[in-house]
């Protein structure tokens, strides 16, 4: 396997889930293509939750591409300035750093972040021999946050103008999980030397865990085209989004060592093949291209950049879907901040969307349980 690794010990991952206050209000999304923000699914409206969009929380955001809780606070990475932002709840903005030696272009630069107590934040990147993981040591208190010393987690990862992945989440067994894109090799999805088209499992300071499920190797699942989001329910069930092709977009369950059919198959297999695991869900890739996923009482929340909405999708029956965020462009990433409450990053100002006025933005939604429940 390709890579550097730094070999040092981590305190584990703790995930910081805080309400927030003093936003801008704003009304809620026209409805786009017929759909409205408590569109349904097939199955019919959900007896759980309305949605209501409240507030933009911040504006003017260059490319955002991913948003994470760290140390109280909340922090963004601009994929194009290869800065991270720290927002607060009143919505002001700071430069927290900016990643060196990022190349920008295309699909890549400055992606996903992850944080792991108490101190360390994660960031993937491009860089000049690939795509990479660094983590840095975070300096001050939020309203004061600085980038401090770098360490190289993995490095050599594929990269290419598409096709990056770069989504990275502790699990809750403490593991860090990075998304690694085909970056425009398909065949490299099914070869099991190569890092391309793969979800990874690595200790927190880079080492390969002793239980992953090819012996020496930072695999954990393969057959993907680009992974961009992962979460993990109450129970500890990882799941992943994934853009498709020309056919189906996929929301996957991931077991160690599953096989997700890319390039073979896209979206669910006509014929069962044994070698391979259908997804749970799958949507026409004109109504998708999930990136960032949150998942919370139950349900998993996609954000669709070609898509444009917010879709949720109950994991006990995955064809029960709803549509609760239409209207505000095109959607990169979800986080849940406490009880009911959402953030989603926009992404217009990424070269394919159309900006709207004060893009790109962090805008919270809430959910709301109807009358009586």
């Amino acid at each position: 396997m390709r890579g550097r690794h730094c070999w040092y010990p981590l305190a584990a991952l703790c995930l910081l889930l805080v309400a927030c206050s003093g936003p801008v209000p704003i009304p809620p999304a026209a409805p786009q293509s017929g759909a409205s923000p408590t569109a349904s699914g097939p199955t019919g409206p959900s007896p759980a939750h309305r949605a209501e969009v409240v507030s933009v929380i911040t504006r003017n955001l260059q490319a955002p591409w991913s948003i994470c809780r760290a140390m109280d606070t909340t922090l963004v990475s601009e994929r194009d300035t290869a800065r991270i932002l720290e927002v607060d709840t009143a919505g002001r903005q700071r430069t927290v750093g900016t990643v060196p030696g990022v190349r920008l272009g295309g699909e890549g630069g400055l992606l996903g972040l992850a944080f792991a107590e108490p101190d360390q934040l994660y960031a993937y990147s491009t860089g000049a021999t690939g795509n990479r993981i660094q983590r840095f040591t975070l300096h001050g208190k939020p309203g004061s946050l600085r980038l401090g010393q770098q360490r190289t987690v993995i490095d050599e990862l594929p990269a290419a103008g598409i096709h990056n992945g770069g989504r990275i989440a502790f699990g809750p067994d403490g593991k860090l999980y990075a998304g690694v894109g085909d970056a425009a090799q398909p065949d490299a999805a099914q070869d099991p030397e190569s890092l391309g088209g793969k979800i990874l499992r690595l200790e927190p300071d880079g080492g390969i865990p002793a239980d992953n499920p090819f012996p020496g190797s930072a695999v954990y699942s393969l057959g993907h085209r680009n992974v961009q989001g992962l979460a993990w329910d109450g129970r500890g069930r990882m799941y992943a989004s994934e853009f498709g092709q020309n056919t189906f977009d996929e929301l996957n369950e991931i077991r160690a060592g599953g096989n997700y059919s890319w390039p073979q198959v896209e979206g669910q297999a006509e014929r069962r093949d044994r070698r391979f695991t259908d997804p749970i869900a799958q949507w026409p890739t004109g109504q998708a291209s999930p990136s960032g996923i949150a998942i919370a009482d139950g349900w998993v929340y996609l954000a669709n950049l070609r898509g444009q909405r917010l879709r949720r999708v109950e994991l006990a029956n995955p064809q029960h879907q709803q549509e609760l965020l239409t209207g505000q462009g095109r959607l990169r990433a979800v986080l849940e901040v406490g009880p009911g409450q959402l953030w989603v990053l926009t992404n217009n100002t990424d070269g394919r969307g159309t900006p709207q006025p004060g893009d790109d933005r962090i805008i919270q939604l809430r959910l709301q349980a109807p009358p009586g429940s």
